[in-house]
């Protein structure tokens, strides 16, 4: 192939199917037109980018790793979201994934954008083996507490699973199960697993809280989450305490 004679454009085609060790390639960095040395740069970055997306991955699966090799196939991770907010549910998700799962980016759902979380969240809806959601409501986390509550959510995570798993991997928490279990400090970050129930908690009690918006305006939830932000709070003061709303909580408790 002469490169030579071939336009920008179509090198950045062939480009995208070349592999990267094809020699064509190297003939191409000795072109010195300076739109294809760029082209060259930009998709050295990519490949650079890729790479380290990859390395990151691999860092993510390592508990699960350990414990594949162990003989456990179904390996659940466990996260749970909305322990700190002021109204609306603690939600928890139980998410098991196949072996060759891959999904680059993948971390704690706090560091991701909202739309990729809402992509991440349908990706892997549709690649995973099974995953389950648990969820505690106000009411409930007045009577039992909020820790209890996380417990509780976490468990019926597990229990709605639709295939069983045969060990459990949970971000910072300890339940009572009779799958063996390992607790992960900042799991969510560590294991890939912890982190995809992480996008599946965090965008089931999102979406929950923008429908709680449209019953209850005035609030914010859709921006808040139910969090105690300036405007949730200004709600409190205008409108009061709400069904939802968790009354065990200051200062929803003072306005009672």
């Amino acid at each position: 192939m002469n490169t030579v004679h071939m336009t920008i454009k179509e090198i950045r085609e062939f480009i995208k199917s070349a592999s990267a060790h094809n020699p064509i390639l190297e003939e191409l960095k000795k072109d010195e037109r300076i739109g294809v040395q760029k082209l060259l740069k930009q998709i050295e970055r990519e490949q650079m980018k890729r790479e380290k997306e990859r390395e990151e991955f691999a860092l993510l699966t390592q508990y699960e790793r350990e414990i594949h090799q162990q003989g456990f196939t179904h390996i659940a991770g466990i996260d749970e979201v909305g322990r700190g907010p002021l109204a609306g549910p603690v939600v928890a998700a139980a998410v098991i994934l196949p072996h060759d799962f891959y999904l680059a980016g993948l971390n704690d759902s706090k560091k991701i954008t909202e739309a990729k979380r809402e992509d991440f969240y349908e990706y892997i809806i549709e690649h995973a083996i099974s995953v389950g959601v648990g969820m505690v409501h106000a009411d409930e986390i007045d009577s039992i507490n909020i820790y209890q509550a996380t417990k509780k959510a976490m468990s019926e995570a597990v229990v709605s699973l639709p295939v069983q798993p045969e060990y459990l991997l949970i971000d910072a928490m300890k339940i009572q199960s009779p799958f063996p279990s390992q607790s992960i400090i900042k799991g969510d970050s560590k294991s890939i697993s912890i982190a995809a129930a992480s996008i599946i908690a965090k965008v089931t009690r999102d979406r929950l809280m923008k429908e709680y918006a449209t019953t209850y305006p005035g609030y914010a939830f859709e921006k808040n989450a139910g969090y105690g932000t300036k405007d949730h709070l200004g709600g409190l003061e205008k409108l009061g305490v709400t069904p939802i709303h968790r009354k065990s909580f200051a200062p929803v408790k003072e306005l009672l």
